[in-house]
């Protein structure tokens, strides 16, 4: 699926992401191919991403996940992003 993290200032990630974990307002749930669509807010917490070159995380305060067509689309604030 194709995952883009997006912030007010620039694009953190643009790319493909074989799983999403993200921290839903209620509960972390994780994203992974041909998910149903989903549009959820997010909480402070760990975002973590599975690409075929490994696992990254950030650490998060608050934000949006979209997730429709296997294209999920992370909105957060730039000073929110600690990796």
């Amino acid at each position: 699926m194709i995952l883009e993290i997006l912030t007010p200032e620039k694009k953190i990630y643009s790319g493909d992401a074989t799983s999403i974990k993200l921290p839903g307002i209620s509960g972390s749930f994780e994203l992974l191919d041909n998910h149903a669509p989903i549009i959820s807010a997010l909480t402070a917490g760990t975002l973590s991403y599975k690409t075929k070159d490994g696992e990254t995380k950030l650490t998060i305060k608050d934000g949006f996940v979209e997730c429709l067509q296997n294209k999920v689309v992370v909105l957060i604030g730039s000073s929110e992003v600690a990796s």
